[in-house]
């Protein structure tokens, strides 16, 4: 178990990361649109995440240009941690090392289930690389 020392340290560097984010984002945008939208921006980043994403996709910017996965992460990471649940792989329930979560502190798999979990989706490119049909597709288990 997280000291409470170690948890809010973690709360305070996930919230800054996502504040990093939105900042990046806010710059983006009005790089891309100019002072046009700068009142609607600012009144958007008061409101939240939603409207954010709203403006950007009026303005036709997708969400994958905003880094929205790292930020769903982010919020996912601070959701385990408020849980109790932050540091257990979320497939074997196994905790998540240190080194891992430091690296990488919205991990929600262990090394060992995030290898298994590349090499699966290496097959499945493999397969679809050579036609080979899911299982799903034929009714049959395939190799």
């Amino acid at each position: 178990m997280m000291s409470n020392k170690k948890q809010e340290a973690l709360k305070k560097m996930l919230t800054e990361k996502k504040l990093e984010i939105w900042n990046d984002v806010k710059d983006k945008l009005f790089k891309q649109l100019g002072n046009e939208y700068r009142s609607e921006m600012d009144t958007v980043l008061d409101e939240g995440d939603k409207a954010l994403s709203d403006l950007a996709e009026e303005t036709g910017l997708t969400l994958v240009d905003l880094r929205k996965g790292t930020l769903e992460k982010i919020d996912h990471a601070l959701k385990k941690l408020e849980e109790g649940t932050y540091g257990i792989c979320e497939d074997c329930g196994n905790g998540i090392s240190e080194q891992r979560l430091k690296a990488l502190p919205f991990a929600v798999h262990c090394v060992e289930c995030k290898q298994r979990r590349e090499e699966l989706e290496q097959i499945e490119k493999e397969r679809e690389r050579f036609g080979v049909p899911h299982s799903s597709e034929t009714g049959e288990e395939t190799i």
